[in-house]
């Protein structure tokens, strides 16, 4: 993977609305607001971390859309690709989830300026120029056969211009039936162009059409079924409570696997945004040259850091990681 060379992150940004106080979605006539989506997730992310970064998007021309991007812009990402387009901005509502009860998702994303916007029409030579590493989602498939044709004419005009690409496979059913898109194909043919891919035996068994006892299986059939793919990662997550997970990690790579020890997470905060913090915290460990050991153990630390930190952005700074995956303590600083 290039060391040098901007980053660039294509999908939807959206706006959440989530209950407070771990409370049911509108059990009071109240909402926090917070900024996210997956691919906007791991730019805010990587930018925090040092990388020069960039996000290529579609948003209304409305004071929601310039917020999003006002907060994108907040934590150094570029947003000059970011385009106006009609249409509304994409929503999302969650219920956090408490004890035993689980969280819950609602998407209002239906009619989006990004959802509708045709990608596959855009100048990809000059949205990727300087690029060194496109980062694109299976959400972003999701939403339409127009947004999932953007998808693959992203990464395979990144694979034509010598663009690394990182695919996070991030497959959300509720989204996908919505228009009934054949999600194994669309997944295949992205995957077919990537380099890199978070996801784990399920999402590789869904994209291939038959299940695997274990992720080094599944890693196993993804490397001969796509020969330009050369790392699987992703995290395993024990969930004892919604406020106590055990989460570890494993990347497998065509000479072998590696994992990283399960960290605990207790009295989370909220956990939406941890794959993509998870996700971010591999692509800096690789641009920074990091052996697999060091990489995977500092993207397992952001990942689980995020479930101290509200909203969809991981706002933590390398130093901060670093220490959780050194074993730090969370004694005060002073």
């Amino acid at each position: 993977m290039s060391k040098a060379g901007r980053i660039v992150c294509f999908g939807e940004l959206l706006i959440r609305l989530s209950a407070p106080a771990r409370g049911g979605l509108l059990q009071t006539p109240h909402l926090d607001v917070a900024y996210g989506g997956a691919e906007a997730n791991v730019a805010v992310s990587l930018a925090i971390f040092g990388h020069d970064v960039s996000m290529i998007s579609a948003a209304p021309d409305n004071p929601l859309g310039r917020a999003a991007q006002g907060e994108l812009r907040r934590h150094d990402v570029d947003t000059l690709n970011v385009v106006t387009a009609p249409g509304r901005m994409g929503l999302y509502f969650l219920s956090p989830g408490a004890g035993h009860r689980a969280p819950e998702v609602t998407y209002d994303r239906a009619g989006s300026s990004f959802a509708m916007f045709d990608f596959a029409k855009a100048d990809w030579s000059r949205l990727l120029d300087a690029a060194a590493l496109l980062h694109v989602s299976g959400i972003s498939a999701a939403l339409g056969r127009a947004s999932a044709d953007g998808v693959v004419k992203a990464v395979t005009e990144a694979r034509a211009r010598g663009v690394t690409v990182s695919f996070d496979c991030n497959y959300r059913e509720k989204l996908w039936s919505v228009w009934k898109g054949d999600a194994p194909a669309i997944l295949r043919e992205i995957i077919a162009q990537a380099d890199l891919m978070f996801g784990d035996q399920r999402d590789i068994g869904l994209v291939l059409g038959e299940p695997f006892a274990s992720s080094a299986d599944a890693a196993h059939a993804a490397f001969a079924a796509f020969p330009k793919l050369q790392r699987v990662t992703h995290t395993t997550r024990i969930e004892r409570s919604a406020a106590h997970h055990d989460l570890a990690a494993v990347t497998h790579t065509r000479v072998g696997s590696t994992e990283a020890p399960a960290i605990s997470c207790t009295d989370i905060v909220d956990r939406v945004g941890a794959g993509d913090a998870f996700a971010a915290g591999v692509l800096h460990g690789l641009r920074r040259g990091w052996d697999d050991a060091a990489m995977l153990r500092f993207a397992l630390a952001a990942a689980a850091l995020k479930h101290a930190i509200p909203g969809d952005f991981n706002l933590a700074r390398e130093e901060e990681v670093q220490a959780v995956a050194d074993g730090g303590g969370s004694s005060i600083r002073r």
